[in-house]
């Protein structure tokens, strides 16, 4: 077993073989009612649309974006029943250059409720919200 670390620092040297390197992330969710939540992530978030995913003609999916954060809802099918929590232990933090306060202000007029008011954190400024179907979003100033 290595006792080198997987971080370089310094003059350290990168583990070989070379360890995962991600560039981006991208979430995918499962929503109760794909509507409700599309207009909940446009409406009140400000997410665009990328790309809307149909089968047989119906919507199934919407691929929405917003800077370089891409986020894909999908509807639920009620095989695990419709009732199950979804979202719980679980949220997703997005950092944005965009002024905290005035984005939270944003949202709250256009219907978002938040869980936690913009609030001063060691990494940088940052709110808390939570949409339809539980799954939490965190958005903080770049520090």
């Amino acid at each position: 077993m290595s006792t080198k670390s997987p971080v370089p620092s310094g003059s350290q040297k990168r583990a070989e073989p070379a360890t995962f390197r991600a560039r981006t992330l991208s979430a995918s969710l499962t929503v109760k009612d794909l509507q409700k939540s599309l207009a909940w992530y446009q409406d009140v978030v400000g997410f665009i649309v990328d790309q809307k995913h149909e089968r047989d003609g119906k919507l199934m999916a919407v691929s929405l974006k917003a800077g370089e954060v891409r986020i894909l809802v999908g509807q639920d099918d009620g095989g695990k029943g419709w009732d199950r929590i979804k979202g719980e232990g679980f949220s997703l933090q997005l950092t944005t250059a965009q002024n905290i306060d005035e984005l939270a202000q944003r949202i709250k007029k256009r219907g978002g409720t938040l869980t936690m008011e913009p609030t001063d954190m060691p990494w940088g400024r940052v709110f808390r919200l939570q949409d339809p179907d539980g799954f939490k979003l965190v958005i903080s100033s770049e520090k």
